[in-house]
């Protein structure tokens, strides 16, 4: 815990020179400049504690395979904030604070981040190779998500679907995890510096299943990172840093489309606290959980997530 504290004492300033361009960017400058003198009626409000609380959540779950989603329906729950499977501001306030996240791994990275932009202006052929297979990875899901996106938030955000998300996922955990062991031991697998562009495909279409609420994103691009033969240090890197593209765009799309809800009901300055909040606490869980990973595996989360889809379907499900 005191060598994560020292290397912390590196990024996260970093990481709050990554947020200053964000904080005075015209996005959040012009929510700013539209939130009304009384928000509407019908405006769930934001407080800034709230907001703080939802950072504190995303930042936490967002890179860890536990699923954000789920975590983020019991907090606002718990908080009285929006109703499961009705569109409201929280959802997209909840999508748009990924931002924070992202750059935590932007700065965490960074070195990554810096070869991947060395290879887009020729200076580096491994760089501009990974940039190839976080492309070749990100596609299938973008173009399924755009796709889909409408049905997908009118029929799978209900409380019913994210707890069988999260408990499918739980067992796929599980098994996966007792499978690579009984297979091949901890045997080494690919470095990501050596995967291929057949792995990268893979992974991209085991993404597309993250496009179903409460299955997680990091958990099914791990696990099929895993299934291909990265090693488990290279599994994680790659899921975080095909983060970047896939949570970048989704954060993109609900900013420009639900401004003047997020404007009535957090205004820039809960948008500010969430976003801060959740970099910085996403930091600390992806240092924590690349650690816990490399030395026991994934079987723990696998559990949590089933204890996690009964309290879901318990609460709104079997409570109604």
């Amino acid at each position: 815990m005191n060598g994560l504290r020292r290397r912390a004492s590196s990024w996260v300033p970093l990481l709050g020179a990554l947020c200053l361009p964000v904080l005075g960017s015209p996005m959040l400058a012009d929510i700013a400049s539209t939130v009304p003198a009384t928000a509407p009626a019908a405006a769930e409000r934001i407080s800034e504690v709230q907001a703080l609380v939802l950072g504190v959540v995303e930042g936490l779950t967002e890179y860890l395979p536990v699923s954000s989603t789920g975590h983020l329906i019991l907090a606002s729950h718990a908080m009285g904030l929006g109703r499961p499977g009705e569109p409201s501001a929280v959802e997209a306030f909840e999508i748009v604070i990924q931002l924070g996240a992202i750059l935590a791994v932007v700065g965490l990275y960074r070195a990554r981040v810096g070869q991947m932009l060395a290879g887009l202006v020729g200076r580096s052929a491994q760089g501009l190779r990974l940039v190839g297979l976080l492309a070749v990875a990100f596609v299938p899901a973008a173009v399924v998500g755009l796709l889909l996106h409408e049905p997908i938030k009118e029929r799978l955000f209900g409380p019913a679907a994210v707890a069988a998300a999260l408990a499918v996922g739980g067992v796929a955990m599980i098994a996966v995890e007792w499978l690579l062991r009984y297979r091949r031991g901890e045997a080494a697998g690919t470095a990501i510096d050596t995967m291929t562009f057949r792995q990268a495909v893979v992974i991209g279409l085991v993404q597309c299943l993250a496009l179903w609420p409460g299955t997680s994103r990091s958990m099914v691009t791990i696990l099929a990172a895993l299934a291909v033969g990265l090693d488990r240090m290279a599994a994680a890197e790659f899921s975080f840093l095909l983060a970047l593209p896939t949570l970048g765009a989704a954060t993109l799309y609900e900013g420009i489309t639900s401004r003047a809800e997020l404007a009535a009901s957090a205004g820039a300055g809960g948008l500010i606290i969430g976003l801060v909040v959740s970099g910085i606490v996403a930091a600390v869980a992806v240092r924590g959980f690349v650690k816990w990973h490399t030395r026991h595996g994934l079987m723990p989360f696998g559990v949590y997530r089933i204890l996690v889809a009964a309290v879901v379907y318990a609460v709104f499900v079997a409570g109604r």
